[in-house]
């Protein structure tokens, strides 16, 4: 006659499926022995439950830290943005929009390396920001669904730059949401993580907005003094 071996699946269900198992023999819970998770000794069935319950604390307050860091880190983000908005929006002369947007991102989000040029914006043109834009860049930006982040893979866009970024983020901006690009802007870090293939491009595209729609003065001919 043949007996099926007992495996420790069958008293793991065995235990699952019978929750008075321990009540009915608490002698045996009392005294059984489970090794240390750290040491090299056994420790009884309620210490390895008690330790298990703090590991599990632990790793609440470290996530807990780490949501109160990320819940910092947002707010100064935003802080920042809306300090970016109002020095746009208090700007009197529509010209120094572009210089502005340079500005205010180098200062605010420590970017080291910006360029940006516009095109088919009227008041924007004879400036220094519509220098350099070539077909092929007016192109590219029409490819542009969302930013591009990487490395500098030969992009003409990136000779805007004063040198050669180990990454860099090339947003597309239109003046009004559905509008063909009139622009674009680059931004250059000496860092190859900064702008990486895999990076969340929310906070970017949310530049690129503001950016665009703030543009749309320069989409109106300058006035011309009589």
């Amino acid at each position: 006659m043949t007996h099926n071996a007992i495996t420790a699946q069958d008293i793991a269900d065995f235990l699952q499926n019978q929750p008075g198992f321990f009540e009915q023999h608490a002698d045996l819970f009392a005294n059984l022995s489970v090794p240390h998770p750290h040491q090299a000794r056994a420790i009884s069935l309620g210490e390895r439950q008690i330790l298990t319950l703090r590991t599990r604390a632990k790793e609440q307050e470290m996530h807990l830290a780490r949501l109160l860091h990320n819940a910092g880190s947002n707010q100064h983000i935003n802080h920042a943005m809306m300090q970016w908005c109002a020095r746009m929006l208090a700007e009197p002369d529509a010209v120094q929009i572009p210089a502005h947007i340079i500005r205010s991102l180098s200062d605010l989000f420590d970017i080291p390396a910006i360029a940006l040029r516009v095109w088919d914006l009227p008041a924007a043109e004879g400036t220094e920001f519509t220098q350099d834009v070539t077909d092929s860049i007016r192109d590219y930006a029409n490819t542009l669904a969302q930013p591009y982040c990487g490395p500098l893979d030969g992009h003409e866009a990136a000779g805007w730059l004063g040198s050669p970024p180990a990454s860099l983020a090339i947003l597309a901006l239109r003046t009004l949401p559905g509008n063909p690009p009139a622009g674009l802007l680059v931004l250059g870090s000496e860092d190859p993580a900064r702008f990486s293939a895999d990076m969340g491009t929310d906070f970017l595209e949310t530049i690129a907005t503001l950016a665009g729609s703030s543009l749309h003065r320069l989409a109106v001919p300058p006035l011309v003094q009589a």
